[in-house]
């Protein structure tokens, strides 16, 4: 192995690193930001306060098409493995989800109900699966 050689998995593990980051951020920025439109409108109750469970349905669905985004994102911009990366920031979802579900468990109405977090962690993976073969189709279709 060359000098030159050695210095490249480095940087590819930043890169990768940063790809996965940037599907967070906008996963959590997007989430985050629309949770404080919803809220602020009157159109969830505030924070702590109980909520149909037709409004937690829709907090699930836009997070389900904000996870499609942020593992699209992360695809885009690694720098090898597209689909891997996808997969790896849905794994990290099924992590904070569950993490989420253990710390609000049997908590009250106000943090949702039990289905609203394990629908998180059921649909992390698919959504990223998702999200990596949204780019790689936009991908082959510019290389055509």
């Amino acid at each position: 192995m060359t000098a030159g050689n050695a210095t490249r998995p480095p940087r590819r593990l930043g890169r990768s690193i940063g790809a996965v980051f940037a599907g967070l951020l906008a996963i959590v920025i997007l989430s985050t930001a629309t949770d404080a439109v919803l809220h602020s409108t009157g159109v969830f109750a505030p924070p702590g306060e109980p909520m149909a469970n037709s409004l937690w349905l829709l907090a699930t669905a836009y997070r389900i098409v904000f996870g499609v985004v942020g593992c699209c994102i992360a695809a885009r911009l690694a720098p090898n493995r597209p689909m891997r990366h996808a997969l790896v920031l849905g794994s990290i979802g099924v992590v904070v989800s569950l993490a989420g579900f253990l710390a609000t468990r049997g908590k009250g109405p106000g943090f949702g109900p039990t289905w609203y977090p394990l629908g998180l962690v059921a649909t992390a993976l698919p959504s990223a699966w998702v999200g990596g073969k949204l780019h790689a189709m936009r991908a082959t279709k510019h290389v055509t």
